[in-house]
């Protein structure tokens, strides 16, 4: 827990000095801890903090008693969003010491619309954020009006972020030339899935993919996966295909590093689809499968954020403090996903509910992981 309050000890507070009853690092420290214990709403955060002023004294002073549920949200919605971030990177940061592996290999980008946000006379947040995969830990995120704004904050996402030597995945909202150019730019790789919004595209390659030779020369040359998984009983098969005989492909130019395309083809339920992607990676069908795959990891961390922390029911209606609320819940949904509490293989929820029945007990070895 100590080192907790140094990470956000950087946090500025833009108050007045001479009106600040509670400081920054004490409502930081109360929301936190209150979120990682399974507890969401600002009253209820109150009374969960005064029954446990005892433990929270023993990191921080807490002179003036535990603050209102109005005053939590009211200095939430104060801090800088960047400064937040900044805090749960010295997290990463710590995470990441002596790991013999790159954690961030694959990041995958995406947003989410923070749905109680929303106002009559204003639209929700809408929150794109860069995920790590391998670490399991939100890498930085930006707050846009609605989603299509997405495509411009992406580049803004990928410049305060480092992606070198990392794989990006991005729906097929993302999938613009000047993103493709802002990775290559930043020495990373990229898997981009293609839908109608880039039909020439789109239909390029859909249409290389239905020849049946071409599926069997992506055969032949082992630039092809199927795996098949057992998904509430039933088989969920997909097959994989790649390719880098792109000299064909229309206005590949535009495409900064292009060097292969790709195919998912999935059956389910007596159901097949089929996904298109480009990517600048050389052939190597388990990663292309791994990056498709690992995509799922950022809608799962969204899931997570509506299911286990309860985002969409939550109406804050301050955006910035709405914002860092969703900044706060990937941390805490980042250390629940790292630690083992009580016994092996307890859900999220289950470890929420060890920490709440003995906050004292768990909440430093919490922070320590």
């Amino acid at each position: 827990m100590e080192e907790f309050v140094k990470w956000i000890d950087c946090i500025e507070d833009v108050r007045q000095q001479s009106k600040i009853w509670y400081t920054v690092q004490e409502v930081i420290l109360i929301v936190f801890s209150a979120t990682l214990s399974g507890i969401y709403e600002w009253e209820v955060m109150e009374i969960w903090a005064r029954h446990n002023i005892a433990m929270l004294r023993d990191y921080l002073d807490y002179p003036n008693g535990i603050p209102s549920h109005d005053t939590l949200q009211r200095v939430i919605g104060m801090i800088s969003t960047d400064h937040l971030q900044k805090a749960y990177n010295k997290w990463i940061e710590n995470v990441e010491k002596g790991e013999n592996i790159n954690l961030r290999k694959l990041i995958c980008i995406d947003g989410k619309t923070m749905r109680g946000n929303r106002k009559n006379d204003s639209k929700p947040n809408h929150i794109v954020t860069a995920w790590s995969r391998d670490g399991g830990f939100s890498l930085g995120q930006k707050t846009v009006k609605e989603k299509t704004n997405e495509i411009k904050a992406i580049p803004d996402l990928l410049e305060v972020i480092n992606i070198k030597g990392s794989i990006i995945t991005i729906d097929a909202m993302g999938t613009q030339t000047a993103i493709v150019k802002k990775i290559r730019e930043k020495h990373a790789h990229y898997v981009l899935a293609v839908k109608e919004n880039q039909p020439n595209l789109f239909n390029d390659i859909k249409l290389y993919f239905e020849e049946e030779s071409h599926l069997e020369k992506c055969k032949k040359k082992d630039n092809y996966l199927k795996t098949v998984d057992k998904n509430h009983g039933q088989a969920d098969v997909r097959q994989y295909y790649q390719t880098s005989a792109i000299g064909w492909l229309a206005d590949k130019e535009r495409w900064a590093g292009i060097k292969t395309i790709g195919m998912v083809e999935r059956s389910y339920n007596g159901v097949t689809e089929r996904r298109y992607y480009i990517s600048s990676l050389p052939c190597n069908i388990n990663d292309f499968a791994y990056a498709v795959r690992g995509h799922w990891s950022v809608e799962s961390m969204h899931w997570h954020l509506d299911v286990l922390f309860k985002e969409d029911s939550n109406h804050n209606l301050d955006k910035t403090a709405a914002a860092n609320q969703n900044i706060i819940r990937k941390w805490c949904l980042s250390i629940l996903k790292h630690i083992t509490l009580y016994k092996p293989n307890l859900s999220l929820r289950q470890k929420q509910a060890v920490i709440s029945f003995a906050p004292a007990k768990y909440l430093d070895y919490v922070f320590s992981v």
